[in-house]
């Protein structure tokens, strides 16, 4: 055990890759103790990627490259500054809508931030904001990707804890609502003290033409529900619905309304039963491609193909962590780590309250040092069983898990949204983490919230039938 844990930590500080650390500790540790079968190795490797749910990873990253190509978002950007570009420190929460739009399409904090942070930082910059607030705030809304369905990391929380994925996905939508006020009352709180206005004029037609976006949105599951009451059945409801939607689209020629549909057609889906959420991510595909090709005409072939390799090397990185991470945590239950932890523990306290305390404050620690996929696949075998122990919900436990890890992504020495960011903004690493040391006030705040109220995250699950 020690020398599994010992040789990880030691490669860890050399700066060894975490992928690779994993997989020569664990290699290490079987040829040492010589108790289990080097063919082992390989069977861990396909059972760790043979999974129906894991297909969903290349088509949600496929979806977040395609629509950043599409000509997306843009227009999202654009439809953020007409609803709330008015406010004071107006695009500082035009980035934050903008985050919550983009979030129900990419699933992925690095999308975000790589996506949208390029316009907006670019764009704050230009209107007078420093460059370390624009990286704050971005760097902030980018956390809210994960937690709005969809969301890759609950797609492998899911099926290591054998949860329904779409219960996870509906159970991310009040927290996100909860982490999207917070953000902006922390924008308001900015605005006052350094007395910034706003950075567009009020217009009530700019403002009437963003809420009639949203308007014609809300309508689509209402027109639904209507002609599924005057006898149609539900297929027939839906592609009627969806047909008058893309023709009022094409004629008032709306910024964001099919941006719009994505989350709305996911969820939906999944909660009539049309798809799985692996399916959902194909249908994701499906319809970045009918934007950038059919209704913007905005994506190239050429474009296409980029989008598509880029999502092929992401994938393989991905997929390389979850194999290297499923041998190292089959081998931490085999060699009685993982029970000799969830033992110790348990030996501390009993108290669930107490154990999500300590649950948080280690996934955080674990969050800055391991990427998202492989802390997920490496505590997920160890603290689950303490959770249903003491009654916890996974489905809300896995908010908890992705939260806590979304904040190891904004710190050094792995926080990958901070590279990112850093080379987006051109500052030095160390500069970008001071600026978003302020942004860990609403995140903290928020986390505390899911962590002890747990009906904001299970009383949608438990509406739609698939909470307990």
């Amino acid at each position: 055990m020690w020398l599994l844990i010992g040789a990880f930590l030691s490669l860890m500080l050399f700066g060894v890759p975490v992928a690779i650390s994993m997989a020569v500790s664990s290699l290490l540790y079987i040829a040492v103790s010589g108790t289990v079968p080097d063919v082992v190795v390989a069977q861990r490797m396909i059972a760790g990627v043979e999974s129906f749910p894991l297909l969903a990873v290349p088509f949600f990253i496929l979806a977040g490259n395609l629509m950043n190509i599409a000509g997306v978002t843009g227009r999202i950007y654009s439809f953020a500054v007409a609803l709330v570009g008015w406010m004071r420190g107006g695009l500082g929460q035009v980035n934050i809508i903008g985050s919550v739009i983009f979030s129900g399409m990419s699933g992925t904090a690095i999308a975000d931030a790589a996506g949208l942070g390029t316009i907006e930082i670019k764009a704050m910059k230009d209107h007078g904001y420093s460059t370390e607030f624009s990286v704050g705030v971005t760097a902030a809304s980018a956390t809210l990707g994960p937690i709005i369905p969809p969301s890759l990391p609950f797609v492998i929380y899911g099926m290591l804890a054998n949860v329904s994925i779409g219960a996870l996905f509906l159970g991310g939508v009040i927290p996100g609502a909860v982490m999207t006020l917070m953000m902006m009352a922390t924008v308001a709180w900015f605005a006052h003290r350094n007395k910034w206005g706003s950075d567009a004029k009020f217009s009530w037609r700019q403002l009437g033409g963003a809420g009639l976006e949203v308007f014609v949105v809300a309508l689509f599951p209402i027109g639904v529900y209507v002609l599924v009451e005057l006898g149609l059945s539900i297929n027939a409801s839906v592609m009627i619905a969806l047909a008058i939607l893309l023709a009022a689209d094409w004629y008032f020629d709306f910024s964001a309304v099919m941006a719009l549909m994505a989350p709305v057609i996911l969820i939906g889906g999944m909660t009539l039963g049309w798809f799985t959420p692996t399916e959902a991510a194909v249908a994701a595909v499906i319809w970045s491609l009918f934007l950038g090709l059919v209704r913007y005409r905005s994506m190239t072939l050429r474009a296409l193909a980029k989008a598509t390799f880029d999502t092929i090397e992401t994938t393989a990185s991905v997929l390389f962590i979850v194999t290297a991470a499923s041998i190292f945590a089959w081998l931490l239950t085999a060699s009685q780590a993982a029970q000799a932890l969830s033992d110790a523990i348990l030996g501390f306290t009993q108290n669930k309250w107490v154990f999500l305390a300590l649950a948080n404050l280690l996934i955080l620690f674990v969050g800055c040092f391991i990427d998202t996929i492989a802390a997920i696949t490496i505590l997920v075998p160890i603290l689950l069983p303490i959770v249903l122990k003491l009654g916890i919900d996974p489905i809300h436990f896995g908010l908890i898990m992705t939260l806590n890890l979304m904040i190891g992504l904004l710190h050094p020495p792995l926080g990958m949204v901070l590279f990112v960011l850093a080379r987006v903004a051109k500052l030095s690493v160390e500069r970008t983490t001071m600026a978003i040391l302020p942004w860990l006030v609403p995140l903290m705040l928020a986390l505390l919230a899911i962590t002890y109220i747990p009906e904001l995250t299970l009383w949608l699950p438990r509406m739609a039938g698939l909470g307990r």
